[in-house]
């Protein structure tokens, strides 16, 4: 916390001939928490269906979704962005939505960062 004086409008001297001050703390906003999405990869979701999630959902070009693509397919998961908690929980219900929609078993998920 920063602390800044403040002149009161009537200032007064002490006994000792100091004036009095005021101070007013200054406060200072958080931002707000963000989360890490990612997705998990499974033995039956196609690599070309994962990337047109990441392209659609993620708004990511062709060759940075394949590289996700990849992560995800050689170490298990990848995180695809990160987001404040309202976007990332509304990009990993969308995600999830649509690859139930196409009877995929893909997992998007999302935890603190």
């Amino acid at each position: 916390m920063i602390l800044q004086p403040l002149r009161m409008a009537d200032d007064t001297h002490d006994d000792d001939g100091d004036v009095g001050l005021a101070v007013k703390p200054r406060t200072r906003t958080k931002r707000p928490p963000m989360y890490k999405v990612l997705l998990l990869n499974d033995d039956y979701t196609p690599m070309e269906f994962v990337v047109l999630i990441l392209e659609r959902f993620f708004g990511l070009t062709h060759a940075q979704a394949f590289e996700i693509m990849l992560t995800v397919h050689k170490k298990g998961l990848a995180v695809v962005g990160v987001f404040s908690h309202e976007i990332a929980e509304t990009k990993v219900t969308q995600v999830m939505d649509f690859a139930r929609q196409h009877q995929h078993p893909l997992q998007c998920t999302m935890e603190k960062e």
